[in-house]
C-alpha cells in the first residue's frame, strides 16, 4: 500500500510539471556569456536561461551573474534562481539591506559570484551547464536585464596587487591558493576612501559563500575596514591549502565611525545604485618564516640576559674594592666624608640593643637617646620573629613626643626623623612586599582566565573587531593572534627578577653588617629599608605579567589590567624617595594600598563615565584637589598636623583659624619650611593645571590620564630631590650617575616609540586599523614592542636610581645628613 502511495505521487507530480511546462519557460533559452539579455516577466510568463561551458582539468571556472530591474515595487519584485550542479543560489531586484534602527536600503542593480565548481581530477575536460530562472508574482510586466560572465582573474597570486570594485548589493569574492613553501601569509587591503565601509572575510571552501551584509559573519575570519585592513591567514588552519577572501559593502558607515547621511533619517526607502561604490586593493604576502619566530625569541632573552652579566660584573668589580679596602684597613670617617666634625661624636662603643640613628647628649638632634639599652632588642637582629606585632608601630611615647619636637623646629636632620627601633620599622616596610604579592596574585588570576575567555571568543567566531591588534605585524602562535607583543614584555619579568636579586644582594650585605655591630651600617648613612624595593621588583615583574594579559587582546573594557601595576610602580617610588629621608614618617603599607586601590577604583569609574558625563569630571576634579592639598599639608608639617582644641565645634574652628593665620598669613613672605613649601606649590600647581585640563577637554583615554598625573608627579619630586642633595653639598657617585643618564636616554627613545600609535580602542576597530604598521624590528617586532624594551629597561635603571642615589652618604653621620 505504502509503495502504490508513493507512485501515485510521483507520477502526480510529474503531470504537473509537465502542465506547468507549457508555459514560456518550457524550454530554457540557451544563453551566452558576456550577452545581456532584456526581458520582462509577470505571474504568468517567466524566464529560464541555460549557460552551457566546458571546465579543463584541474582549472577553477567561476561565474558571475549581473541583473538589473527598473521597478521600485516592493511588493512584486523580481526573483532570480541560479541551479548549479551542486547549489542553488537566489535574490531578488530590488534588493533589500537593512541598516541602523530598521532602515531599508533598496538596490536595484544586483550581481553576484557563483561558488565556482571544483577541479575535476579526471584527465578529461568536463562539461558544466548553469541555468538562471526569472519570475515574479507581478500581475504586470516587470522588465529586467542580464549579464553573465566568467571571471578571468579570480584567483589571486602571491606578491601582487589586485584592484577591484565593490559595492552593498555587487559584492566580490576571489579564492587563494598557498604556494609549496609559505606556511603563512597576510592579505592586505588598502582603499584611498574612507567610507563606505567594508568587511573583509577569509572563508573556507564552502559554497554557498556568505557575501552579503547580513550574513557575512556567519563564516570564517572578519573585519570591518575603511582605508586598510590586514588578515594573517595560516595554511594549518585550512586543510584543502585555500581559502575565499571576500569583499563586502555596508549599507551603512556607523560599523566604522561613520554617521548615517541626515538626507536618509527616518523609514522611508530609498535607492542607492552607484552612491556605495568603494575602490579596493587587495595584495596578498607571504608572512614569516618559522626561523624568525626563533631569532626573535633568542634576541629578546639575551639582550635582558646581558643585564645579568652587566650586574655580575659590576658586583665583581665592587668586591674586588671591598676586598682591596679591607686589606689596607677601612678609612677613617673623617676621611670617608669630608662632612665629619668632633661636635658630634658617635660613640665607637655603641651598645648592642641602640637604635639606629640615636646619638648622644651633645647631638643637635633631638637631645637624648629614646630609651635605655637594656630595653632593647639586639641591634643586628631583623628576622621576621612573630614577637612584634602590629601594635608595636608607632606606639612609643617618647617616639610621639619627639615627634612634636620635630615639628618646631626649622632644620631637621635624618636622625630627627630615624629614632623607631630598626627591626620595628623593618618589619613595618616588609609588609609592602607580602601584600603586593598577594595583590598580584588576587588580580592577576582572573585577569588571565579572562583574556583567555576574549581570545578563545575570537578564535571561534572569527570576529577579529574584538581585538585591537596592530594587523600588520600580528604573529600568530598557537591559540595567540598576536605573540609578539605579548614575548616582548619579557624584559619586565627579567629585569624585575634581576632587580629582586640586586636588592636582595644589598640586604644580605647590611644583615651582615648588622650582625657585626657595623659603627657604620649603625649609625651613618641613609637608613636600609628594603621591603619598598621588594614590592617595587614584584611590582615590576606583575606589570610584565598583565601588559602581557592585556596585549592577549588589546581592547577598551580591559586596558586598565596595563595600567594598573603602573599606578602602583610610580606610587611606590614616590613612597620609596620619601622614606629615604623620612624613615620614621612614612606611609604604612596599608593606607598606601588602600590608596591605590582608590585610584584604580577612580580608573574604573573614569572608564565608564568619564567620555561623557561631565558630573564625573566635576567630581574628580574636585577630589583632584582636596587629596593635593590634604597631602601637600601631611608633608609639609611631617605628619604632625593636628587640629587640637576644645570639645566644642566652635573650639575647633577657632584652632583653625590660628593655624591658618600663624603658619600661612604671618609666614607668607617667609614659610618656615622654605624647600618643602617651594616643592608643595610647584607640586600643586602641576596638579591643579592637571585638573582643569581634565574638566575641560574630558580625555576620553582617562586610565593614560591618571598615570600622566602620577608620572608628572614623580619625576617633580625626583628633580626636587636630585636638586636638594646637590644644593647640600651631596655628591653623585659614578654609578648613580650613570642610572641617571640610562633612566633618561631611556624614557626619551621608549616615549618616542610610545607616541607612534599604532592602534587606539578610543575608535572604531575599522578606524584603529588605519594607524597599523608593518614590523620595525627582525620583521617581527613593532614599535610598541620596542617600547615594552624600552621602558622595562628604563623602570630598572629608574629603580636602581633610587636604589644608588645616596651611596655617597655611607660614611656621613646622620645628624649631618639633612632632610628635605
Amino acid at each position: 500500500a505504502g509503495r502504490a502511495a508513493g507512485a501515485l505521487l510521483c507520477a502526480l507530480l510529474w503531470v504537473a510539471a509537465a502542465a506547468a511546462g507549457d508555459g514560456p519557460g518550457d524550454n530554457p533559452a540557451p544563453g551566452a556569456f558576456g550577452h545581456v539579455y532584456r526581458g520582462a516577466v509577470n505571474i504568468s510568463a517567466e524566464r529560464v536561461y541555460a549557460f552551457a561551458y566546458r571546465s579543463e582539468p584541474g582549472q577553477v571556472d567561476a561565474v558571475r551573474v549581473y541583473v538589473n530591474s527598473s521597478s521600485e515595487n516592493l511588493r512584486y519584485p523580481v526573483l532570480f534562481v541560479v541551479r548549479q550542479q551542486k547549489g542553488v543560489l537566489s535574490w531578488q531586484v530590488p534588493l533589500i539591506f537593512r541598516g541602523l534602527y530598521q532602515r531599508t536600503y533598496n538596490y536595484q542593480e544586483v550581481s553576484r559570484t557563483l561558488c565556482p565548481s571544483e577541479p575535476t581530477p579526471e584527465t578529461r575536460p568536463s562539461d558544466q551547464i548553469i541555468f538562471v530562472d526569472v519570475a515574479s508574482m507581478a500581475p504586470f510586466n516587470i522588465a529586467y536585464e542580464l549579464l553573465v560572465t566568467k571571471l578571468e582573474n579570480f584567483q589571486l597570486e602571491t606578491n601582487k596587487a589586485f584592484n577591484f570594485t565593490a559595492s552593498p548589493s555587487q559584492p566580490q569574492y576571489f579564492l587563494y591558493k598557498f604556494p609549496q613553501d609559505v606556511d603563512s601569509v597576510i592579505i592586505n587591503v588598502v582603499s584611498d576612501a574612507a567610507y563606505p565601509c567594508s568587511v573583509v572575510s577569509v572563508q573556507d571552501i564552502v559554497c554557498p559563500v556568505y557575501d552579503l551584509d547580513h550574513n557575512v559573519e556567519f563564516n570564517g575570519v572578519y573585519q570591518s575596514m575603511t582605508k586598510q585592513a590586514a588578515i594573517t591567514v595560516q595554511r594549518k588552519d585550512f586543510p584543502g591549502e585555500q581559502f575565499f577572501v571576500v569583499f563586502v559593502i555596508k549599507p551603512e558607515d556607523y560599523a566604522c565611525g561613520g554617521s548615517v547621511p541626515s538626507s536618509i533619517h527616518g523609514n522611508v526607502n530609498r535607492t542607492w545604485n552607484l552612491q556605495r561604490t568603494k575602490n579596493l586593493q587587495v595584495t596578498i604576502v607571504p608572512s614569516i618564516k618559522k626561523s624568525v619566530y626563533v631569532q626573535a625569541m633568542f634576541f629578546s632573552f639575551l639582550s635582558f640576559l646581558s643585564f645579568y652579566l652587566g650586574s655580575v660584573v659590576v658586583a665583581f668589580v665592587h668586591y674586588i674594592r671591598v676586598q682591596k679596602k679591607a686589606s689596607a684597613g677601612r678609612l677613617s670617617p673623617e676621611h670617608g666624608s669630608g662632612m665629619m666634625t668632633s661636635s658630634h661624636p658617635i660613640s665607637a662603643r655603641t651598645p648592642e640593643g641602640s637604635s639606629y640613628g640615636a646619638i648622644d647628649e651633645s647631638s643637635s638632634s633631638g637631645g637624648r637617646q629614646l630609651s635605655s639599652p637594656e630595653h632593647r632588642p639586639p641591634a643586628g637582629s631583623d628576622t621576621d620573629s612573630s614577637v612584634e606585632e602590629e601594635s608595636d608601630f608607632d606606639t612609643m611615647p617618647e617616639i610621639e613626643s619627639d615627634k612634636n619636637i620635630v615639628r618646631t623646629k626649622v632644620f631637621l636632620y635624618l636622625s630627627d626623623l630615624s629614632r623607631k627601633d630598626r627591626r620595628i620599622v623593618s618589619k613595618k616596610y616588609k609588609i609592602y612586599f607580602w601584600n603586593i604579592i598577594t595583590i598580584a596574585v588576587f588580580y592577576a588570576l582572573p585577569v588571565i582566565q579572562l583574556v583567555i575567555t576574549y581570545q578563545t571568543v575570537v578564535n571561534v567566531t572569527g570576529n577579529q573587531d574584538i581585538c585591537y591588534y596592530n594587523f600588520l605585524c600580528a604573529h600568530p602562535l598557537g591559540v595567540l593572534s598576536a605573540f609578539n607583543n605579548i614575548l616582548s614584555n619579557v624584559g619586565h619579568l627579567m629585569l624585575g627578577f634581576l632587580f629582586l636579586l640586586i636588592v636582595l644582594r644589598r640586604d644580605i650585605l647590611h644583615r651582615r653588617a648588622m650582625e657585626m655591630k657595623d659603627i657604620y651600617t649603625l649609625d651613618y648613612g641613609i637608613p636600609k629599608h628594603f621591603g619598598l624595593f621588594y614590592a617595587m621588583g614584584i611590582a615590576l615583574m606583575m606589570e610584565g605579567v598583565l601588559s602581557a594579559c592585556y596585549h592577549v587582546c588589546p581592547n577598551y573594557s580591559n586596558f586598565q589590567f596595563d595600567t594598573s601595576f603602573m599606578y602602583m610602580i610610580a606610587g611606590l617610588c614616590m613612597l620609596k624617595l620619601y622614606q629615604t629621608r623620612h624613615p620614621d614618617i612614612n606611609a604604612s603599607a596599608y593606607s598606601a594600598y588602600a590608596s591605590f586601590a582608590v585610584v584604580i577604583s577612580l580608573a574604573v569609574l573614569g572608564v565608564v563615565f568619564g567620555k561623557n558625563d561631565m558630573w564625573f569630571w566635576i567630581i574628580f576634579s574636585m577630589i583632584h584637589v582636596l587629596a593635593s592639598l590634604a597631602l601637600s599639608t601631611q608633608i609639609y608639617y611631617m605628619g604632625r598636623f593636628k587640629i587640637d582644641g576644645p570639645d566644642s565645634d566652635m573650639g575647633i574652628f577657632r584652632r583653625a583659624v590660628m593655624v591658618l593665620y600663624t603658619d600661612c598669613i604671618q609666614q607668607c613672605s617667609r614659610p618656615m619650611y622654605m624647600d618643602r613649601m617651594v616643592l608643595l606649590i610647584v607640586g600643586n600647581l602641576v596638579n591643579w593645571s592637571f585638573a582643569i585640563f581634565g574638566l575641560v577637554y574630558r580625555p576620553r583615554d582617562f586610565a593614560s590620564y591618571i598615570l600622566g598625573i602620577f608620572i608628572c608627579n614623580l619625576l617633580l619630586y625626583l628633580a626636587f630631590y636630585i636638586i636638594m642633595k646637590l644644593r647640600s653639598s651631596e655628591k653623585l657617585l659614578p654609578i648613580p650617575l650613570f642610572c641617571i643618564m640610562a633612566t633618561a636616554v631611556m624614557w626619551a627613545a621608549a616615549l618616542y616609540f610610545f607616541f607612534q600609535t599604532l592602534s587606539s580602542w578610543e575608535e572604531t576597530p575599522a578606524e584603529s586599523r588605519e594607524k597599523n604598521r608593518p614590523c620595525i624590528l627582525l620583521g617581527f617586532f613593532d614599535d610598541h614592542d620596542v617600547w615594552h624594551f624600552l621602558s622595562a629597561a628604563a623602570l630598572f635603571f629608574s629603580f636602581l636610581v633610587l636604589l644608588t642615589l645616596d651611596d655617597d652618604l655611607d660614611t656621613v653621620r646622620r645628624d649631618k645628613i639633612p632632610v628635605f
